[in-house]
């Protein structure tokens, strides 16, 4: 069985945090719904496929230096879950965030992103 804290871990690290696309899809599909609905400021996409889409996007933009970290502790329930991360050269992120889960079923069905609001 997979808990919450392991699928908050994957989604970031496994998924996004992936260059490999043939390991990235293998996590999608092991860590994903098939009908997951991943959502940020940007948009709203839904499934594998665009899941997938969004990930290898973000990483083709990036520098080969940016990486995601853990920017804190893993909060996690029996089917909800939250954990803030940084994004950028190693110890200089360029980007915060945190990501909340809804898993069912041992899977993540919903992600939602919050960027750090730069205008405080």
């Amino acid at each position: 069985m997979t808990n919450v804290s392991e699928l908050l871990a994957a989604n970031l690290h496994d998924v996004f945090g992936n260059r490999d696309a043939a390991a990235r899809r293998a996590a999608i599909e092991r860590v994903y719904s098939d009908d997951v609905v991943f959502a940020d400021p940007e948009e709203t996409v839904h499934g594998w496929d665009a899941v997938e889409t969004k990930a290898a996007a973000l990483l083709a933009d990036a520098p080969e230096t940016f990486v995601f970290v853990e920017d804190g502790d893993r909060y996690a329930g029996t089917d909800i879950g939250a954990l803030a991360w940084a994004f950028g050269p190693s110890g200089a992120p360029v980007a915060r965030g945190i990501d909340v889960i809804t898993v069912s079923r041992d899977r993540i069905t919903s992600v939602r992103t919050f960027f750090v609001d730069a205008q405080k």
